[in-house]
């Protein structure tokens, strides 16, 4: 009789461990990276990016500039996380001084150079299950559903913040990007005249930042404040701006 209590209780005590760790899966893929902007933050369930989940970001044109404005969007976010971040490539052509200028340091960054695009989704893939990373960046031209719906399950298991830069040399290649994946969020980001000043000079850089689809929430377009120190972001203090303006601008251009 001893016997078969202890046993119920070891039963009991391992299913409750179990319980415990599914629960606390759980919790971390619930968790979010808000941006600390509350108009940006209303838009995103739970009040910020979400952990345990994959976020694309593109630039807004097919030049270098725009590219370069969604790089250092990533680098913001994953300047606000805790841990290392792996950053899976194929063309070794970061500025890492500006990536430290949005408060990602290099000290905190594994680079991971890969010979083929194949190879960043299977190193993507296999820092995503590895966990306790504070996120995995991967540049890519293209994101395939089959893929991204592997990228999304390892993210979820482990709850780590997995960020996707997607990169083109030609028009072809960026209208990839309007096909379905399974990221739960989908940004384009979009380079602004800077912060006008009201004594000569440069004020701080701004972006168009498009929130094009995001699951279970609802889409939008802001002017922000590009990442700062600590790669943190603001909107923009000029209220006549507006995204409409910005279209115009691009069109004049």
């Amino acid at each position: 009789m001893t016997t078969a209590i202890a046993t119920s209780n070891a039963v009991l005590d391992e299913l409750r461990e179990k319980i415990a760790s599914l629960e606390g899966a759980g919790s971390r893929r619930r968790s979010v990276l808000p941006f600390g902007v509350g108009d940006v933050d209303a838009r995103l369930p739970g009040g910020g990016l979400a952990y345990g989940a994959l976020h694309e970001v593109a630039g807004g044109g097919n030049g270098a500039i725009d590219g370069a404005a969604a790089a250092l969007f990533i680098g913001g976010i994953a300047a606000r996380t805790t841990g290392k971040v792996v950053w899976c490539l194929t063309r070794f052509d970061l500025f890492f001084p500006a990536l430290a200028q949005v408060g990602l340091h290099p000290d905190r960054v594994i680079f991971v150079e890969c010979d083929r695009q194949e190879t960043v989704l299977e190193s993507f893939e296999e820092a995503l299950r590895y966990g306790g990373l504070g996120a995995v960046v991967a540049e890519l031209v293209r994101l395939p559903m089959t893929a991204s719906r592997r990228l999304q399950l390892a993210a979820e298991k482990s709850g780590t913040l997995g960020l996707v830069i997607r990169r083109w040399r030609r028009q072809t290649e960026a209208s990839d990007f309007g096909m379905p994946t399974a990221a739960v969020t989908r940004w384009r980001i979009s380079v602004l005249p800077s912060e006008p000043l009201p004594v000569p000079g440069v004020g701080r850089a701004r972006w168009l930042a498009e929130l094009m689809r995001v699951r279970s929430g609802e889409g939008g377009e802001f002017i922000i404040g590009a990442c700062d120190g600590k790669g943190r972001i603001c909107l923009s203090p000029d209220a006549a701006d507006r995204p409409d303006q910005a279209r115009r601008f691009f069109a004049q251009s």
